[in-house]
C-alpha cells in the first residue's frame, strides 16, 4: 500500500494523537476536562492537516523554492534566440536562392548582390580597425569613486560605431555580432543587448574599411576623446588595432524595424559635468 492511501494517513493520524494524549496525561493529570478537551482537538486538527498534506503532495514537496535565477532565464532566452535566428537565416537563404533563380534572366541580379551586401547579409572580409572598450578594474571602486563612471555605457560603445562609420568603414561588428540599419545598442543593468543577446565587457567593435582613415576618425571623435579622458582618470579599457584582415559573417535574425523613436537630445559623458 503507498504511503500516499487515506489508510496510510489516518493510521499516521491515529499514531500521532495517541503518542500526544499519552504524553499529556503524563505532563500534567491536574488540568481539567475542558483543557484537555482543547488540547485533544488541536492534536486532532493538527493531525488532520498533516493528512491532508501527505494524500496532496503523493511524495512531491508542495513548497517549491520560489527565486527564480534570472542569469539562467537570461542565457536560456539568448540561446533560444540565437536559434531562432540561426533558422532564420536558413529560410532566408532558401528565398534567396530561388529569388536568384529568378533574377539569372533579368538585369537585377548584379545590383540585388550590391544590395545584399551593404544591408549585412552575405560575408565580407579585409582589412580593418578593431577597438575594445573595457570596464574600469575592481580595485579602483574600492576609492569611493562613483560607480557610474566606471563602467562602458551605450552611449560609449554607439560613439565608436558612429566615428567608424565616419571613417568610411564598409561592414562592422559589435561582439562579433553583424551591425546592419536596424541594430540598437542598449544597456541592461551592467550588460548591453544586441539584437536579444546580453553582452558583458570587455566590448569589442570592428569595422573593415581603410585602417588609416578609421582611426583618424576615432582620434577626431569628441565623444571618444571624452572617453579617453575616463581611460586615464579611472582605468577604463580603450585598446585600438589595426587588422590586416577582418572576416564577417553575414547579418543573422529579423531585419524588421519594430519602432524607431527620435531623442532630441544626445547625452555624452560630458553632459552630467564629469569632466
Amino acid at each position: 500500500m503507498s504511503a500516499g492511501t487515506p489508510t496510510h494517513a489516518w493510521r499516521a493520524v491515529v499514531s500521532v494523537l495517541r503518542r500526544a494524549r499519552d504524553a499529556q496525561r503524563r505532563r500534567d493529570k491536574n488540568r481539567g476536562p475542558l483543557a484537555r478537551t482543547l488540547t485533544a482537538t488541536i492534536c486532532a486538527v493538527a493531525g488532520l492537516m498533516i493528512a491532508i498534506s501527505a494524500i496532496h503532495a503523493q511524495g512531491t514537496d508542495l513548497r517549491p523554492a520560489r527565486n527564480t535565477d534570472l542569469v539562467s532565464l537570461i542565457q536560456a532566452q539568448s540561446r533560444r534566440n540565437t536559434e531562432m535566428a540561426r533558422q532564420l537565416t536558413g529560410l532566408r537563404k532558401e528565398v534567396d536562392g530561388l529569388a536568384a533563380q529568378a533574377d539569372e534572366q533579368s538585369d537585377t541580379g548584379p545590383e540585388m548582390g550590391l544590395e545584399t551586401q551593404r544591408v549585412g547579409l552575405t560575408p565580407v572580409s579585409g582589412p580593418g580597425v578593431t577597438v575594445t572598450l573595457d570596464d574600469a578594474p575592481s580595485s579602483v571602486a574600492a576609492n569611493g569613486i562613483e560607480p557610474d563612471l566606471l563602467v562602458v555605457h551605450q552611449q560609449d560603445i554607439q560613439a565608436v560605431v558612429n566615428a567608424l562609420w565616419v571613417g568610411g568603414a564598409e561592414a562592422m561588428t559589435i561582439q562579433n555580432q553583424r551591425v546592419i540599419s536596424t541594430t540598437a545598442v542598449k544597456c541592461v543593468g551592467n550588460t548591453v543587448v544586441l539584437h536579444g543577446i546580453p553582452y558583458s565587457p570587455p566590448y569589442h567593435i570592428s569595422a573593415i574599411g581603410d585602417p588609416e582613415q578609421l582611426r583618424k576618425a576615432v582620434a577626431a571623435s569628441d565623444p571618444i576623446r571624452i572617453y579617453k579622458q575616463y581611460v586615464k582618470a579611472y582605468g577604463l579599457g580603450f585598446d585600438e588595432t589595426s587588422e590586416s584582415k577582418l572576416t564577417f559573417e553575414a547579418h543573422e535574425g529579423s531585419l524588421h524595424l519594430v519602432y524607431a523613436e527620435t531623442y532630441h537630445r544626445f547625452r555624452i559623458r560630458g553632459d552630467s559635468g564629469r569632466r
